[in-house]
């Protein structure tokens, strides 16, 4: 069966704050030209927002650009942020409140809202569609079509039918060749394509190595009288003794609360399991007092790319560009990346106008590179180069001190080029090496397991297709992994996929529960062989985050 093929102007892969604010500013800049172009927007996930998981205390700054009118529009921000509350956790029931001169400004939240990013993107989708945008929510873009020349020429989107073993099933439905005069690449954390981009492309030659951390979120509906509608939590500390990172607690509106954490993966012990950490944490009193007697409604995990600027790649390939948390744009020491992957994308929107106003087709868009370091984005994500590696390198209490006196004290210039050129997955340690950590079993109450928090994130896939979690050698983990780290991808899975059976004889294997992965990406970053590879599966497979 042959393959259908569209032609448009624009192909962008993924439907979050970086893909559809390119969308949308293009089809602005069109309309301000009155010129007619064909942009599409294809998205893996059973809707637009059904992937997008991010804590999210949300920076306006990239949305006045967008849409100065966003209030009259509609735009879900609803929750303005009204104080900020930081501690340090000493120990499972002491902390110490941190007043703000001693915390970075970049951690204060002042005229930032709290909100659903998934519900931000649906809001987005219907902006860019009013405008003209084509936007296909359930197409994952599995490959990438590359022109005689080497240039990129567009997506083609993964084929639905497929049986486990390979073979066509009824109702089998080829991929479309989605050709694009110019393709973005907006994937999200370690994007399956970009990620092949970026090697192709040799695009991150002479940076720093990315470096990830997987963040948790859980909503809870908590007792009105305990809630502080607009209050944002942050903590560092325990539990983290073996890891860098910190959790939240987000007072959003109707009576509820997010809660997370971040955990940096570049962390030694392969014993460390970030889930129960996450468990553990919210046992401490600074965030039990409010979720005690409330109900857990949604749970989800996702990677997050945090090299900041030291790791961000050349942008621009021919043909292409990767903008948002594909290329690292987040910015780690607001903790925040929303905003800065729509200002990549808008960018992008108008170096690729551009290029098309002028008839060009297929080229490197060299002209973005100029544009973004004429932009705040280069300025913000510069003036917080020093603050991953400076929590890598002397920890979470000096690390942070360090970024307070640097951006209180210097206002955001840099004393020292600091960089971190290890890899998260290199840092891994041997299991003999290091001590085992016994977690406290889930209460049902406060803590739970990760079936049952699986469950809260509707993670639905096809059966019968085949597995998205590509082994390269299928022998490593038992002949490698199992002695060395004891196999870690048993813990670092936020969602139980990975496990280690043994057979009556006593032989063991790895297997893998694909139909659980939440599409975070983890286990593509943290193997210590990378071994496992990450590739789309069926599209609306994965979660089905409603409000995160």
């Amino acid at each position: 069966m042959e393959r259908e093929s569209m032609d448009f102007d624009v192909v962008i892969v993924g439907a979050g704050p970086a893909g559809l604010s390119t969308a949308c500013k293009i089809m602005q800049l069109a309309q301000q030209n009155q010129q007619e172009l064909m942009v599409c927007v294809v998205e893996k996930g059973s809707e637009v927002g059904a992937h997008i998981l991010s804590g999210a205390v949300f920076e306006p700054k990239a949305l006045d650009e967008l849409f100065p009118d966003w209030k009259e529009r509609g735009a879900p921000l609803n929750t303005p942020v009204t104080d900020d509350h930081i501690y340090y956790l000493n120990n499972d029931s002491s902390s110490k409140k941190l007043p703000n001169v001693m915390t970075p400004k970049t951690m204060h939240n002042q005229g930032n809202y709290i909100v659903s990013m998934g519900n931000v993107c649906r809001w987005l989708a219907e902006q860019a569609e009013q405008l003209g945008v084509e936007v296909f929510p359930g197409f994952a873009a599995a490959e990438v079509i590359y022109n005689e020349d080497g240039s990129v020429g567009g997506v083609i989107t993964g084929d639905m039918g497929i049986s486990e073993s390979g073979e066509q099933k009824d109702g089998f439905m080829p991929g479309m060749e989605l050709r694009a005069k110019y393709t973005v690449f907006a994937e999200g954390c370690r994007g399956h394509l970009g990620k092949q981009l970026i090697s192709k492309f040799k695009l991150d030659e002479g940076k720093s190595p990315q470096h990830y951390g997987i963040g948790f979120k859980e909503i809870w509906d908590i007792d009105p009288a305990k809630h502080q509608e607009g209050l944002v939590v942050h903590t560092a500390g325990w539990p983290l003794s073996d890891a860098s990172g910190g959790s939240y607690l987000y007072h959003a509106e109707n009576n509820q609360v997010l809660v997370g954490i971040i955990i940096d993966l570049n962390y030694a012990n392969p014993h460390l399991s970030p889930f129960d950490e996450f468990q553990r944490v919210k046992h401490h009193p600074v965030l039990k007092q409010y979720l005690e007697g409330g109900k857990r409604v949604a749970y989800g995990a996702r990677a997050i790319a945090k090299g900041g600027y030291n790791s961000l790649p050349k942008m621009t390939f021919p043909g292409g560009i990767l903008v948002g948390c594909d290329a690292g744009t987040l910015n780690f020491a607001k903790i925040k990346g929303n905003h800065t992957a729509m200002k990549s994308g808008l960018i992008a929107a108008k170096t690729i106008f551009e290029a098309l106003q002028n008839d060009k087709v297929g080229e490197d868009l060299l002209a973005y590179a100029e544009k973004f370091e004429q932009s705040w984005l280069y300025k913000e994500l510069y003036s917080s180069k020093n603050f991953g590696p400076a929590m890598h390198k002397f920890g979470t209490f000096w690390g942070g001190a360090y970024n307070t006196f640097e951006q209180n004290i210097l206002g955001g210039r840099p004393l020292f080029n600091l960089t971190d050129d290890s890899t998260d997955y290199g840092s891994l340690d041997l299991a003999g090496n290091q001590v085992k950590i016994d977690y406290p079993k889930p209460d049902g109450i406060i803590s739970f397991d990760k079936l049952s928090s699986v469950f809260l994130s509707n993670t639905n896939h096809e059966e019968d297709q085949p597995c998205h979690l590509k082994l390269i050698d299928n022998a490593v983990p038992i002949e490698i992994n199992l002695p060395k780290y004891d196999e870690p991808a048993q813990r670092y899975c936020p969602a139980g996929v990975y496990e280690i059976v043994e057979n009556p004889e006593g032989d063991k294997r790895l297997q893998i529960n694909a139909q659980n992965c939440v599409h975070c990406k983890t286990c593509d970053i943290k193997d210590p062989s990378q071994n496992i590879i990450w590739v789309t599966p069926e599209g609306t497979g994965g979660p089905n985050y409603p409000n995160m």
